[in-house]
């Protein structure tokens, strides 16, 4: 596939110099059943993905094209790297948050909060002080096309995990449905997609941001960020200049954090979520539905390792 500037749609002036004219929507894959969880591995030039329902993690590479990573997965969905560069995810079925180990091995890091299973972890982020956040929305466990039904025993919250005494805080309680989150550059905002509560005739959507304190412990003053229009938010990330790329119906739109609509990447397929990797971090990997594909941008995305 070739677009080239055919899918790119300037709506504030600023985005003009975040895309670039000659760079084509490219398509990588296709034939998966829903792709969520993006994980970019600059070290080993790859990038991998959950083909949720599939019960499987795919592997992109420039030369190998896909291919499997690890199957069953137990239903992943969310994936980041800690600081140390180990692969953090979110189990669907097993209701758990898990790190991949360098030999291999998975660790299941925490699955309870005061004794109560938690839900079905979706999305997750590793902060610079190496304590990990996640929302866990029911979505895994109320239907079985994308982990299988099970009880909730707990309301849908955002955690924050800290791995060296292996404490689980509620740092947020009051989303019908959290979803994807990432943090500002300098770490002193947090972005949260609250995906409101599924088939409701009117369900709230949007995109919330919160400010960190100063501790890196707790959240304040939350407030309606942007609301992505059409469809929702569901998976995001940030460049190094603050910008936020989201998912969205048709593509992937670009917010300026001012929380203006700077510009839209026309996608074929409903996005769920996107990274950043390749050269310099300038590729964006978005997850279209069934059909993986990639676009160089004019921005570096701000993640790390």
């Amino acid at each position: 596939m070739d677009t080239g500037m055919a899918n790119i749609e300037i709506i504030d002036e600023r985005f003009k110099s975040c895309v670039l004219p000659n760079a084509p929507l490219e398509k990588l894959g296709e034939g998966f059943r829903w792709l969520e969880g993006p994980v970019w591995f600059a070290d080993l030039q790859c990038l991998l993905v959950s083909d949720i329902p599939n019960n499987r993690i795919m592997r992109w590479t420039e030369s190998g094209g896909i291919t499997v990573f690890r199957e069953p997965s137990d239903y992943a969905n969310g994936h980041t790297r800690d600081r140390q560069g180990r692969l953090i995810g979110c189990s669907h079925h097993g209701r758990c948050i898990t790190r991949t180990e360098f030999d291999g091995t998975i660790t299941m890091l925490v699955d309870r909060y005061q004794g109560k299973h938690l839900n079905s972890p979706n999305d997750i982020i590793v902060k610079r002080d190496d304590t990990i956040w996640f929302s866990d929305p029911t979505f895994g466990i109320t239907r079985d096309y994308e982990g299988g039904k099970q009880d909730a025993e707990l309301p849908p919250n955002l955690y924050r995990f800290d791995p060296v005494d292996n404490s689980l805080t509620v740092v947020a309680n009051d989303f019908k449905a959290p979803n994807g989150l990432c943090f500002s550059p300098d770490e002193k905002l947090l972005y949260v997609a609250e995906s409101g509560t599924p088939f409701a005739q009117n369900p709230e959507q949007h995109i919330r941001v919160f400010d960190v304190s100063d501790d890196g412990t707790q959240l304040r003053n939350p407030r309606v960020f942007h609301k992505v229009q059409p469809g929702m938010a569901d998976g995001f990330r940030s460049d190094t200049d603050g910008n936020i790329w989201t998912s969205a119906a048709d593509g992937v739109h670009c917010i300026s954090p001012d929380g203006t609509l700077l510009g839209k990447l026309k996608v074929p397929f409903v996005v769920s979520n996107l990274t950043f990797g390749g050269r310099n971090r300038s590729r964006l990997f978005i997850c279209g539905s069934q059909t993986l594909f990639a676009q160089y941008v004019n921005r570096r995305g701000a993640e790390w390792p």
